[in-house]
């Protein structure tokens, strides 16, 4: 009778019976951490992601370390102004390390930006200047904010009518300047007529010292509503600031009066194309205030709206934002502007 290797029975059943639990665990040749951002402010929380060169996700397996110093899980955050070198292991490798600060946010720049407020009129034949030497002023500089305020009468029969008036004279009171056209810097400061022989005016106020402020918008339009975000976002204390939303329209076309040689020269000017033309404004015009509480240095101070699209609005896909910070004495801080659809974030330096 032949006799039977039970130990090599043994280890071929255990064999076939238990293949189909081994994993072949791929070859890790490298790492990735990566964080949701590399800067906060003191108290916010940081969150890593380590995967493997293959995509995979392993956070929950790795060990992360910050300033050398084992972490538990993937968050952190720190209540002292300070940067610190993060790093991750996973089964012996290593990521390259980086390094992540928190702050205070006082040491925050903004894109610094110039508001241009036209107060023009169809029927004003000296106003396509200002628009010449806004054009004059764009090609220098991608920094400049601008809203046409159209004037005088929305009396057809006038002769200063113009369909696209708005009523400013609350605005006009407080800078105290008669008659049209004129342009008018940051709100406060005229642009020193003649306007296109005066450009740097315009461009040297995007320079200097920085605003400190950023502004940036979440703008929708959908079904006849406007759904607006404004956030304003502090990197030094501020008080006795407002805020001021304009509602603007593009593409708007009607004839022009024109006493200048720009464009087609004296005479009218056909079909001339009026933009950035105020609709109507979501604030009251000379500024909603905010809170000093809400505008110390690190805050983020955000308003919503939530409303019809105006009804002299005649395209609702031409509609344009421009929002602004001006403080105790009206003078603008910093402005941005959005188009539907957009959904921004601070321009920060």
């Amino acid at each position: 009778m032949k006799k039977i290797n039970v130990f090599g029975l043994f280890f071929l059943l255990t064999l076939f019976s238990c293949s189909s639990e081994y994993t072949i665990l791929e070859s890790i040749e490298s790492i990735s951490l990566t964080a949701d951002s590399s800067y906060k402010l003191i108290g916010e929380e940081i969150t890593f992601t380590v995967k493997t060169n293959n995509g995979t996700d392993v956070t929950e397996d790795a060990e992360i370390f910050v300033n050398d110093e084992k972490i538990e899980g993937n968050t952190f955050t720190s209540e002292t102004i300070a940067n610190y070198t993060i790093k991750a292991v996973y089964f012996g490798v290593s990521s390259e390390p980086f390094v992540v600060t928190f702050s205070d946010g006082s040491e925050i720049n903004f894109k610094k930006r110039v508001l241009i407020e036209d107060y023009t009129g169809t029927w004003c034949g000296n106003c396509p200047r200002v628009a010449h030497a806004i054009e004059l002023a764009k090609q220098q500089s991608d920094a400049i904010v601008t809203v046409a305020i159209h004037r005088s009468s929305s009396n057809p029969s006038d002769p200063n009518y113009d369909p696209y008036n708005y009523d400013s004279s609350a605005l006009e009171s407080l800078i105290n300047i008669s008659g049209y056209p004129k342009a008018l810097l940051n709100r406060m400061t005229r642009w020193s007529p003649l306007e296109q022989n005066n450009i740097p005016q315009v461009i040297n106020l995007t320079q200097g010292e920085n605003p400190k402020l950023g502004l940036a918008m979440n703008a929708q339009v959908n079904g006849g509503n406007i759904n607006l975000e404004v956030k304003t976002k502090f990197s030094k204390d501020f008080s006795n600031l407002k805020l001021v939303v304009y509602v603007l329209e593009n593409g708007l076309i009607y004839d022009q009066v024109n006493y200048t040689n720009f464009y087609t020269g004296p005479g009218y000017i056909s079909n001339f194309q009026h933009d950035h033309t105020v609709r109507t404004c979501l604030t009251p015009l000379l500024g909603e205030s905010v809170a000093n509480n809400l505008t110390s240095v690190g805050q983020t101070y955000t308003k919503t709206f939530s409303v019809p699209v105006p009804a002299n609005v005649a395209n609702a896909n031409n509609i344009e934002f421009v929002a602004f910070m001006v403080d105790e004495y009206n003078k603008v801080i910093n402005v941005r502007k959005a188009t539907p659809g957009q959904n921004q974030e601070f321009e920060q330096l």
